[in-house]
């Protein structure tokens, strides 16, 4: 019987989406829930899993082709098995050599699908003496069999760099990555941005996760992290600055009733920004599960539409990355976000004594259009003033 696979429901916010990679080919078994092919749209990678045991009957499109929502991109023969592989030539090695052959070989495939790998170790082929034809020069299964007929280049050793050579490479932008610069400079010409800054002594805050963090961790099995002080943070002042919690719609301002935070998690294929719901009605376990399980996510790939979807606030921390001091783009429609940054050992002067003390600078990019210098300075201190007393946070204050 012949299933098709489709390209799952987009919402309606996502038009179409490109095959990224096809991790089968025509005539390869495949198992119930295996991954099939990478789908890449405007905002993640979606896996298109199988739904039966089978071989694949039909590929109907390329990598790199555009697909739409339900459309057949494949077509499975379920209970099928498949094709026994090609006999072993004449002059294959005696079984001893062969045994010891993928071994040799494993150094320059760790990064083949499986399927790849199996023709790799079949054949005995290192792929780093294969030039790729994949996506970012990936080496396919394809490039696999031709090489093993003959038909294909080695990789031609690295040379040494000719003095003088100013090397370049064109590279087509992802679809993630063209669709983030689209909506940085839709922020750009579209909102009136201004940043304020401040800092914040974190003296307390570090205290807190050092006399708390074991039992915390014992309680709730996960750990304290800064993360969890600062959304729990902005979800109480923006209770108190809903302003800065609001959305621009035409000549509306639409006030939300509820803190959606949108947390900035850094990919490989770009940045992203998953939402913790309902902060206000969150725990700090919560909000570290919540993150925790969203840094998982997004580290395998599989953030779906849904967790990206709304927000109406955003917190970035450049200082995972060692940043000191930025501005960063609100992301629309929101109307503010939040940066982080790195912790610092700091001369200040408390009580009239010079102390050292672990210092953040904060920065909050705003829509003056609709929120005040007076808004987004009292936002940043209050923000500030939980964190220096994180006990108020706890009760309410």
């Amino acid at each position: 019987m012949s299933i098709e696979v489709k390209v799952p429901v987009l919402p309606e916010s996502v038009s179409d989406a490109t095959i990224a990679t096809w991790h089968k080919k025509v005539g390869d078994a495949v198992k119930r829930d295996e991954n099939l092919v990478d789908l890449e749209t405007d905002k993640v990678v979606l896996e298109v899993p199988s739904t039966v045991d089978g071989v694949i009957k039909e590929l109907k499109f390329q990598e790199g082709a555009t697909v739409l929502s339900q459309q057949v991109i494949a077509v499975i023969e379920e209970g099928a098995a498949a094709a026994a592989p090609a006999p072993a030539a004449a002059a294959a090695p005696a079984p001893a050599q062969a045994a010891e052959a993928p071994k040799a070989a494993v150094s320059g495939n760790a990064d083949l699908s499986p399927a790849g790998l199996r023709v790799a170790t079949e054949q005995k082929i290192d792929a780093s003496n294969v030039a790729g034809t994949g996506r970012d020069g990936r080496v396919t299964k394809e490039d696999l069999i031709n090489y093993g007929k003959g038909g294909a280049p080695a990789a031609a050793p690295a040379a040494k760099p000719t003095p003088g050579a100013r090397p370049e490479e064109r590279v087509p932008m992802t679809r993630m990555r063209a669709r983030i610069a689209e909506r940085l400079m839709q922020s750009k010409n579209s909102i009136a941005m201004l940043t304020s800054f401040n800092e914040v002594n974190l003296a307390e805050v570090v205290k807190m996760r050092k006399t708390l963090g074991e039992q915390f961790e014992k309680t709730n099995g996960v750990k304290l992290g800064f993360m969890s002080f600062f959304v729990k943070a902005a979800a109480e002042a923006l209770k108190r600055h809903p302003v800065v919690n609001a959305s621009v719609d035409g000549n509306d301002v639409i006030y939300h009733g509820y803190q959606d935070i949108s947390i900035a998690v850094s990919t490989d294929k770009g940045l992203v920004t998953p939402v913790l719901r309902d902060v206000q009605d969150m725990g700090f376990a919560d909000v570290e599960k919540g993150i925790l399980e969203y840094a998982k996510k997004a580290r395998d790939g599989k953030l779906g539409l849904d967790d990206l979807q709304g927000g109406t606030f955003t917190i970035t921390n450049g200082g995972t990355f060692g940043s000191l001091l930025s501005t960063p783009i609100v992301n629309p429609p929101q109307s503010a976000i939040l940066g982080m940054h790195t912790i610092k050992e700091r001369a200040i002067v408390e009580n009239g004594q010079v102390i050292a003390a672990p210092m953040m600078y904060l920065a909050l990019s705003y829509d003056h259009r609709i929120i005040d210098g007076k808004d987004a300075v009292l936002f940043l201190v209050d923000i500030k003033n939980q964190l220096e007393n994180p006990q108020r946070m706890l009760l309410g204050l």
